[in-house]
């Protein structure tokens, strides 16, 4: 299993916001803290509603044996992703419930798939909307909940399994334009 990361230069373990990506944040403050530190709710409603979509990807390790059983729907509890898939999107809908500076919007569309490997499930989250905020969060939220979904139905099996690499890979629309995650050449996944 692999849980380490390394870059094009051989650095190991470098923190994800460290690596190279294609777009950079235009705007470092932090907009969710008050001129006294405390914490608010930016204040969306001066926006125009855009289209904007996010899309988000983790993985969760396993044995290859739990992988089997996965992909030939052999696991006791049921068909693992597709009730994955149901509860990334209950949780795309649901993220202002869980992320308290979150704001709640209407999510116009999710899709969650997933790529089966030897020992590992990929999953990825996509999630849309017109509004006047992006949906990272949603779509971050809904691929965790989706590998602890994973996990869930299959600990009985694999209690060892490793949720990890959960990162935001693209996000398009509103005013900081289009961000796009470099590719990491070791990522065999292709989803």
């Amino acid at each position: 299993m692999r849980h380490t990361t390394e870059d094009r230069t051989g650095n190991r373990d470098r923190p994800a916001l460290e690596r190279e990506t294609v777009g950079s944040m235009s705007d470092l403050s932090f907009t969710h803290l008050d001129p006294l530190g405390r914490a608010r709710m930016v204040d969306v409603t001066p926006k125009d509603p855009t289209h904007r979509r996010a899309v988000a990807r983790c993985k969760v390790w396993m044995t290859p044996e739990t992988t089997a059983a996965i992909a030939n729907r052999e696991v006791k509890k049921g068909d693992v992703l597709a009730v994955a898939r149901v509860a990334g999107i209950q949780a795309a809908k649901r993220t202002a419930d869980m992320i308290p500076l979150c704001h709640p919007l209407l999510v116009g569309a999710v899709s969650i798939n997933f790529e089966i490997g030897d020992d590992f499930v990929a999953v990825e989250a996509q999630v849309d909307t017109v509004d006047r905020t992006g949906v990272e969060m949603e779509a971050l939220h809904a691929c965790a909940t989706a590998a602890l979904t994973i996990y869930d139905m299959c600990k009985s099996a694999d209690r060892a399994m490793v949720i990890g690499d959960l990162a935001l890979w693209e996000k398009t629309g509103g005013r900081s334009g289009t961000y796009r995650r470099a590719a990491d050449p070791d990522d065999v996944t292709d989803l």
